[in-house]
Formats: structure tokens, sequence, C-alpha cells
């Protein structure tokens, strides 16, 4: 899992169920539009009720809808890490991350300095 941005959940009660941590996760992500949960449904298959629970707490996915789930968002599989008390496993994917940005904007400054070099050259 490498995720796109730092995403920090909060402890406190937004994670305290498993139902409230990927309410939270989806409306972090993607917001409470319509289209979120027309998103959510093509993800998962499931039914347009269905994600309307997700999003408001009331269930949670279970099973293939959750694999699925996580497939597509990343901050569902972080809330649930979390949620399971194994933050060191998002920690560890974070560094992963920003070792490879790092790696990247490196070999960027190397492009652009060998560019520079044979500009002055004559």
């Amino acid at each position: 899992m490498v995720l796109k941005k730092g995403i920090i959940f909060p402890s406190g009660t937004n994670l305290e169920t498993y139902n409230a941590a990927i309410a939270f996760a989806l409306k972090s992500q993607l917001g409470l539009t319509h289209q979120a949960v027309k998103t959510v449904m093509k993800w998962t298959g499931a039914g347009e009720r269905t994600v309307k629970n997700w999003f408001a707490g009331l269930s949670g996915p279970s099973g293939t809808h959750l694999v699925r789930l996580i497939q597509n968002s990343d901050e569902t599989l972080a809330a649930l890490l979390i949620l399971a008390g194994r933050s060191e496993v998002l920690a560890a994917a974070r560094i992963i991350d920003m070792r490879n940005k790092l790696a990247e904007t490196v070999a960027e400054v190397d492009q652009l300095l060998k560019k520079a070099d044979q500009s002055s050259q004559p």
C-alpha cells in the first residue's frame, strides 16, 4: 500500500467502532455527495442503500465488499489498520512512499543538472 498523500486519522471517537471508522474514511476521501455514493457502488458492487448506510455509520461492509473497498481506498485501509492497532504497518508504508518520492526528486535534479551542464559547454 502506497499512500498518495499524508492521511492523519484522529484516534478519538471517529475511529471508535468499525462502522464509524469506515464512515470517517469514506467521507474523508470522497465527501458526502451523491457522486461519492455512486463511486463506492462502482468500486464494491453494493447497492445504493447499503452504501448510504456505510457513509452514515449505520453499518459497515463485510466480506467481498470490504476487500473491494480496500482495493480502491487507501483511507479505508488506513482506518482499519488503526482500528486494529496496526498503525506501524501504516507508518512503514508512509516511509516507503516518502523514500520513493525522494528518489524521484533526486532523479529530476540529476536530469536538470545534466541539461545545465550540456547547455553551458561550448
